[in-house]
């Protein structure tokens, strides 16, 4: 592998153990934004501080499904226009912080490495101050995404009951798996029309990890 393409080394199990959680998944249109809100509200309503930020560094969209027109986003940050901090705004009615990504540019999915790690750690400390933090990443197992899984003690792995969704869900399961062991990963299966598909969706991926990475999330 391109060593300009590799995510840094991931961090202990230890060091992962944190409040920020992950909604990821291998193929796009399987409603990660949808569970990223869904989860923040109701975190939010459960009196938890809650940031959601936007991960998607290639199509960002967060701020056009909650109705939002930053005057600030992460393209500020990424430029050295704004410190990560002073790009949060508040989503009154839903009662959390936001996180904007440049929705619709497409600029940031090439942010440099080095310039990736930066912003990882500026989001783990800025985390200090909330309950939780939602990161509402991209889809796929680009570096990036991979990059910012590393940095979370929870990833939440979407997916549906069509088989390339199963196929790249697994990919991403796998991916993390090996580069960062001991990852808390865990499957959620949308989109079900019952909750005997749901568990047959979900029966579909576990057994699929448990026959060739030995694990068994939940």
């Amino acid at each position: 592998m391109n060593p300009s393409l590799a995510p840094a080394p991931c961090p202990s199990v230890q060091a992962r153990e944190n409040n920020l959680i992950a909604i990821a998944s291998g193929k796009g249109g399987v409603g990660k934004t949808w569970l990223a809100i869904s989860l923040a509200h109701a975190l939010a309503k459960s009196s938890l501080r809650v940031l959601l930020f936007d991960g998607d560094l290639g199509l960002a969209n967060l701020d056009i499904q909650l109705g939002l027109m930053p005057k600030h986003d992460l393209g500020n940050v990424i430029t050295g226009q704004l410190t990560l901090n002073q790009s949060v705004m508040s989503f009154d009615d839903g009662g959390f912080d936001v996180i904007a990504g440049r929705s619709g540019s497409g600029g940031l999915s090439d942010i440099p490495a080095s310039r990736l790690q930066i912003l990882g750690d500026d989001l783990l400390l800025m985390a200090s101050g909330y309950d939780k933090v939602i990161l509402d990443l991209s889809a796929g197992v680009e570096r990036t995404v991979r990059q910012l899984t590393h940095k979370v003690g929870t990833c939440l792995v979407l997916a549906t009951d069509e088989p390339t969704s199963l196929t790249d869900a697994y990919a991403f399961i796998k991916i993390t798996h090996m580069e960062c062991p001991g990852a808390d990963i865990r499957i959620i299966v949308n989109m079900a029309n019952s909750i005997r598909e749901g568990e047959r969706t979900y029966n579909t991926l576990l057994k699929a990890c448990e026959g060739f990475l030995k694990i068994s999330p939940p």
